[in-house]
């Protein structure tokens, strides 16, 4: 994994082991017909390598160590409700959670949590809740006082599309109706708006923070899913971007540029098929504030729950650091 300083990883293999060509050809079969309906999160394996995640978990490609959580405090309150958007054209549910010993009310940082493709404000973190999420203690250190809003953001990839705009719905209700709430209201020059986001919802998180830089004061990306190639992105699901003209105004690679003012987290594994579209994002990536490279954290791993379990805490410390940092 690599730290702070941003030192991108080469591919840890340049082709399969002998144990892996063995295993290819041993059960070639089984794992053709496994793919069709066991391909996992995001259909990657559907037109991008067939069959690719079950031979990764048998030949322990997948395996991540476990992050060893220390027990989180108890937990803060959280709320869940509706609201009518314009911008998605549907009532859409969200989920607020609180940190520890504080409550609705009180002025907090807001971290976004987008969630990924199939799920909605529910799931959007991988096996806990909001409130959860902001009582861990990363490496025994709790997380600063923060406040996490989940919301549905239906199946189009959190880009826009024809009568379905998720990003306007975040920026223009969402975030609005979280600071009448006295979160994340801005009263100094820190922005105290974060976002983070597992697969689709990284993909998402990066374009939030690209349209609207002026909001978003960090983004932390766990193994986003990000396409090199409008043609990728059809081969794998037809209903991602509305048309080649909707993926290039949306292809974060080519408007990263965008970023120049918004610290950056990105978390991907080895074996994860979207791992050369986070790779072509992070070499795209300009430096932060102050001349700060992005932070990475390539290791091993796949686009499984495992990898963004483990990949959470860090990523909450990240945003933490940002957004409660003095003005």
């Amino acid at each position: 994994m690599t730290g702070p300083s941003g030192t991108l990883t080469p591919d840890h293999v340049s082709g399969p082991t002998p144990r892996r060509r063995f295993l290819r050809y041993a059960l070639g079969g089984f794992v053709a017909v496994a793919a069709a309906g066991a391909a996992g999160f995001e259909l990657v394996d559907r037109g991008v390598l067939p069959g690719k995640s079950e031979l990764d978990q048998l030949d322990g490609a997948c395996d991540v160590p476990s992050p060893g959580f220390d027990p989180y405090a108890a937990p803060g309150p959280q709320h869940s409700g509706t609201f009518y958007s314009a911008a998605r054209r549907t009532t859409v549910g969200y989920t607020i959670g609180y940190p520890p010993r504080h409550g609705p009310g009180d002025r907090l940082p807001l971290l976004i949590a987008l969630h990924g493709f199939g799920g909605n404000h529910t799931d959007a973190l991988s096996g806990i809740t909001p409130s959860q999420a902001l009582a861990l203690k990363p490496s025994g250190v709790p997380l600063p006082p923060m406040a996490l809003v989940t919301v549905d953001g239906g199946g189009g990839y959190w880009n826009p599309h024809p009568d379905d705009n998720p990003q306007a719905m975040l920026a223009d209700e969402l975030i609005p109706m979280c600071q009448r709430k006295r979160l994340g209201a801005d009263t100094t020059s820190v922005k105290r708006i974060g976002v983070l986001g597992i697969s689709m919802g990284g993909y998402g998180a990066i374009l939030l923070a690209e349209k609207y830089p002026h909001l978003i004061g960090a983004v932390a990306a766990i193994s986003p899913a990000i396409w090199t190639s409008y043609a990728q992105a059809q081969s794998a699901n037809a209903g991602a971007y509305a048309s080649a003209a909707d993926f290039a105004q949306d292809d974060v690679v080519t408007h990263a540029a965008a970023l120049a003012s918004v610290p950056v987290r990105l978390a991907s594994g080895h074996d994860d098929p979207f791992f050369p579209g986070v790779q072509a994002l992070a070499r795209a990536l300009p430096a932060t504030p102050g001349g700060a490279p992005p932070e990475l954290a390539f290791a091993e791993g796949c686009h499984t729950a495992p990898f963004f379990t483990a990949q959470e805490p860090p990523s909450l410390a990240f945003l933490g650091r940002h957004l409660t940092a003095p003005a």
